[in-house]
């Protein structure tokens, strides 16, 4: 703790494990079995509540919460965590509650960004990348891949899954698995086609997205249930990674896609 800047108004538990060059800011609170990366910053009146890992190179805004008792009423005070990857960021007045039993933790994964006011709770996991906009909710159990974006208010229902690189527009409403590479958007919620944009940005050759393309509308555009449309899929599209994650996932989905 001799290298971490505090200030004299914070209360850091004499357990917690501080990396070089931390700075903990006015009234900040870092509870019992928490770890705070290398050069991490711990804003004004920020709390760690307990049993959070921060990374290195993260922050944390003023007013947020990270470590709080799951809202479960299965919960029965079993040791649970909160884990934050190296270099994301939680901005002001966020809440990010503990995990239950049934996956031992809520994580964030490398360079997130979760905004203002936004709400993970228990046993969500976020990928790498990923942006949570201001006021989005997560409910309990909710697994969002690798740099998805989640609009600002958008609400999504527990247990649902969003797959890596999805967009998921403003004040939307989610209640059922959102596939890989896709944008969604309303309440009712509807697809709105690839998330060109987001492939682009990722370099994503052409070959692949005209791929995707095919693998996108025989799902949802061809009139083929979905059972019809995967083996179509398996026999007729090109056997590339990108494919083949969007063909597993809607194949793996529990809570069923939008079509």
């Amino acid at each position: 703790m001799s290298a971490a800047r505090i200030h004299p108004t914070a209360i850091v538990d004499p357990a917690a494990v501080l990396g070089e060059d931390v700075e903990i800011g006015p009234w900040a609170i870092v509870g019992p079995q928490v770890t705070v990366g290398d050069r991490s910053v711990l804003a004004p009146r920020s709390v760690l509540e307990r049993n959070v890992r921060l990374g290195a190179d993260c922050r944390v805004g003023i007013g947020s919460i990270l470590g709080g008792d799951p809202q479960d009423l299965k919960y029965r005070g079993e040791e649970t965590w909160v884990e934050i990857g190296d270099g994301s960021t939680v901005r002001e007045y966020s809440t990010i509650n503990r995990g239950t039993a049934e996956s031992g933790s809520t994580s964030v994964g490398r360079k997130c960004l979760v905004q203002s006011y936004v709400h993970l709770a228990h046993d969500c996991h976020l990928g790498d990348g990923v942006i949570v906009s201001n006021l989005a909710q997560l409910a309990g159990h909710i697994r969002v891949g690798d740099r998805a974006i989640l609009g600002g208010m958008a609400g999504i229902h527990q247990f649902v899954k969003i797959g890596a690189y999805a967009f998921i527009g403003g004040m939307s409403r989610v209640s059922k698995d959102v596939p890989p590479y896709v944008k969604v958007s309303g309440n009712p919620l509807q697809l709105y086609g690839l998330n060109s944009v987001g492939l682009e940005r990722r370099g994503v050759p052409r070959e692949t997205m005209r791929a995707l393309k095919q693998a996108y509308n025989l799902l949802f555009r061809s009139g083929l249930n979905v059972s019809q449309a995967l083996v179509r899929a398996r026999a007729e599209l090109p056997p590339l990674p990108e494919v083949d994650t969007f063909l597993s996932f809607i194949e793996s989905s529990d809570r069923g896609v939008l079509v």
